[in-house]
């Protein structure tokens, strides 16, 4: 198999160490960024690009929460009118944090970027907690998106600047699997007066038992070597199934029935990511049950290459894709734009 060529240890790889009790160590954590609720002090309080965040509990027991970001020096608007994307981090479902410097920054500069309010999701992290535990905390971000737009007393920031039509879940990485699944629970329910409009699957994390052609030709990929891979879907997936679980392998079986519930979806990658044939895949199986499909498919790049020099191009796309969800009102059956190939 190609995964026993490499030399890795993927527990060193990954900075992670085990514990009898199934839980682990991470030795080298991403550095926390503090929300900002106000100004900064040495800020300008008309720059035009500040953005705002804070912290809201999700479920206290299970130690869940919500970052809001918001752009400052938004201009009075008696109609609010700008979308939220719901977002949801990546770090294989077994590190990193939504309050984690690199996601914060991310977030912040996504939301001034098209502009927006971002609400990215704190969830719970395998093994202590396998999925689809993620799956049910993003969906509890969901729900309690559809009960603050439903509430006389929300918060302020989404009832003074949120049109709830206009609501999108995105994800990166191991975030996209989350958003998708979270997707496909979210077609099933009533969620008015909110309006998921559309899904965004940026370098989606997903997998299977089979090896693809992108995943051999990188087996020993800087960022991303397989073995690495291979532990943390170990590390995720409910214990005694592989990796063709419908979790990670979405094709299989020919995809889950609700897919064609789905809203419009945006799936992006680059060609240096060892997983883009499984976002190609991904495309491919969304656009066979007619859900309206933009695939962007850039070559080179790599693995969480949108935190690198791609991260202004990933905005932009992101931004137009969101203006055509919300100018055709996301109901329209139309020929999706697709480069999968």
């Amino acid at each position: 198999m190609a995964d026993e060529q490499s030399s890795i240890d993927p527990y060193k790889f990954l900075k992670i160490v085990p514990n009898p009790d199934g839980s682990l160590t991470r030795l080298a954590p991403l550095p926390i960024a503090p929300p900002t609720e106000s100004i900064p002090a040495d800020s300008d309080p008309n720059s035009s690009q500040l953005v705002l965040s804070k912290d809201i509990p999700l479920d206290p027991k299970s130690k869940t929460s919500l970052r809001l970001f918001k752009p400052h020096n938004l201009p009075p608007n008696p109609n609010p009118n700008l979308p939220l994307l719901i977002y949801i981090h990546g770090g294989g479902f077994i590190i990193c944090s939504a309050t984690s410097q690199l996601f914060h920054h991310f977030c912040s500069r996504l939301a001034l970027s098209i502009p927006a309010l971002v609400l990215s999701v704190e969830y719970r992290l395998a093994p202590e907690h396998r999925l689809p535990a993620a799956y049910d905390d993003a969906v509890s971000a969901i729900t309690w998106l559809k009960n603050q737009a439903s509430s006389a007393d929300g918060d302020s920031w989404l009832k003074n600047s949120v049109d709830f039509s206009k609501c999108f879940i995105m994800g990166t990485s191991a975030g996209s699997n989350i958003a998708y699944h979270a997707a496909l629970r979210a077609a099933d329910t009533d969620l008015s007066p909110i309006k998921i409009r559309g899904l965004i699957l940026h370098q989606a994390y997903f997998g299977g038992v089979n090896r693809t052609e992108s995943e051999i030709r990188l087996v020993n990929d800087r960022v991303l070597p397989l073995v690495a891979n291979d532990l943390m879907w170990a590390l995720s997936l409910p214990e005694g199934v592989d990796r063709d679980h419908e979790y990670c392998n979405p094709c299989i079986n020919g995809g889950d029935g609700r897919i064609r519930r789905l809203p419009w979806c945006l799936v992006s990658g680059y060609g240096g990511d060892p997983l883009v044939d499984r976002q190609k895949d991904i495309a491919a199986l969304l656009e066979s049950r007619g859900v309206h499909v933009t695939a962007r498919f850039e070559e080179g790049g790599f693995h969480g290459a949108e935190f690198d020099n791609k991260a202004e191009a990933l905005y932009e796309i992101v931004k137009e894709f969101i203006g055509s969800c919300c100018a055709h009102g996301g109901d329209d059956v139309v020929v999706a734009k697709s480069t999968i190939d």
